[in-house]
């Protein structure tokens, strides 16, 4: 297998908002869904303030968990909207153009991949989103929680966003455990701000909620770091496709990824690694 490379001008699709600067798939159901994610941790901070942190917001104990939660808070949300709005790794719908093709340089009777849905000409690993209508380099899955592709320039900040979210989860989880015991052993007495009824529906719910988010987060995230350690998406893995690109070493698909060890690895403001010249526009022909 032989590879050329191409250049090309990203071009203004209705993928993208606010003059181009920012990447918004126009999908309802993620849209919906992004929402309901935000409403889901805005309660989780509710509780925690109102119910837990409040009743005694002075003691060491108040002040180190609730600074902790809020800062998990943050970092989860941010992580979120950097992955809905960060372009994914799209390829410009359209370009497989008979120009396009005649500047790559291929011989006579070479063949390049192109997919029929949105007419591009598909690089190596890239695989077609029927909700973003565009082909995805190194596509792992669309998630309509976060409203956007999982991809190669935006599974960082996706894999800090479902580790932050465990890591609140578990967090009001044993918070709202002490709670419970507080409360009884007061016997309901000055333990919370609100009625004895009010509180033990708020502390449910907050259970409840976390021990979901914890699960279905922690899977998540094992899922997508076992994807990056063997260099090979979910939708590769779905789809049983043999390893035909060069494959690199499992610290090195790490790298790829977050980028070398240090504290911008767990950070929502740090952009992953820029990607080399030859891996952008490297096509299979």
């Amino acid at each position: 297998m032989e590879y050329q490379y191409a250049s090309y001008r990203r071009e203004v699709d209705p993928n993208r908002c606010c003059g181009g600067l920012l990447w918004c798939v126009k999908d309802i159901c993620g849209i919906v869904c992004a929402i309901l994610t935000w409403m889901l941790i805005l309660y989780a901070d509710f509780v925690v303030l109102m119910v837990i942190i409040m009743p005694h917001p002075y003691t060491w104990y108040s002040l180190l968990n609730g600074s902790l939660f809020f800062f998990f808070g943050v970092l989860a949300i941010m992580s979120h909207l950097k992955t809905m709005l960060t372009d994914p790794g799209s390829v410009p719908k359209g370009n497989a153009t008979k120009e396009m093709i005649q500047q790559m340089g291929c011989r006579e009777g070479q063949v390049i991949f192109k997919c029929q849905k949105c007419c591009s000409i598909k690089p190596e690993r890239a695989h077609h989103c029927s909700v973003c209508q565009r082909c995805i380099r190194k596509m792992d899955h669309h998630c309509p929680w976060v409203n956007n592709c999982v991809g190669e320039d935006n599974q960082k900040f996706f894999v800090l966003f479902t580790f932050y979210i465990a890591c609140m989860s578990v967090h009001s989880l044993l918070m709202s455990g002490k709670q419970f015991f507080t409360c009884i052993d007061a016997e309901w007495r000055d333990c919370s701000t609100y009625s004895p009824p009010t509180t033990v529906i708020l502390l449910v719910f907050l259970v409840f909620e976390a021990l979901l988010f914890a699960i279905f987060t922690a899977a998540m995230l094992f899922s997508q770091l076992q994807a990056i350690w063997n260099d090979k998406t979910g939708i590769e893995q779905l789809k049983k496709e043999e390893a035909r690109w060069a494959k690199r070493s499992r610290w090195k698909s790490m790298q790829a990824v977050f980028g070398r060890f240090s504290l911008a690895m767990f950070s929502p403001f740090s952009h992953p690694p820029p990607r080399r010249k030859t891996d952008m526009y490297m096509y299979s022909v």
